[in-house]
């Protein structure tokens, strides 16, 4: 049995989903959201997205994170810089607390879970509803994003 960590990172929104399981069958799922305020300094937001990763990962204690690779818009360079900001608290939150890492990128993802790179956020919601055999719609769709990447992170790594 082996749990796996997704995240979906975002200033605004983290995605967090939790799978349990082994091989391709999920026992057990989890999923929720890091909001923060546009009302907060940066400095504040990032320190809370890095303290409720690390409560999660002390609780958890997941086998492996999966985090979504860093993108930038050419059209929206600041859009890529914050994310790298937000990247970077949570790769030191996991380096800190040992557990081993992968990053996928978000095009790779979508490929995987639903056959198609280019896929919308409802179709990658509906392709891990679909594998979880969840009825109820996965909203916010960061969190549907983070369980999808939680989902390759045990496929992978059977």
């Amino acid at each position: 049995m082996m749990k796996v960590l997704g995240i979906d990172p975002g200033l605004a929104d983290t995605g967090i989903g939790i799978v349990s399981g082994s091989g391709l069958d999920v026992c057990e799922y989890a999923y929720g959201n890091i909001s923060t305020s546009k009302k907060e300094p940066v400095p504040h937001r990032l320190e809370r997205i890095y303290t409720k990763i690390c409560r999660v990962l002390a609780d958890e204690k997941p086998d492996l994170m999966v985090l979504e690779d860093v993108f930038s818009l050419e059209k929206y360079p600041q859009s890529g810089i914050v994310l790298g900001k937000v990247c970077g608290v949570l790769l030191l939150a996991c380096n800190q607390s040992g557990i081993p890492l992968t990053e996928v990128p978000v095009r790779q993802a979508k490929q995987i879970l639903t056959g198609n790179g280019k896929a919308s956020k409802e179709q990658l919601e509906r392709a891990v509803r679909s594998t979880l055999g969840a009825k109820a719609p996965i909203r916010p769709f960061h969190a549907s994003d983070a369980l999808g990447l939680a989902l390759i992170g045990l496929f992978r790594h059977r």
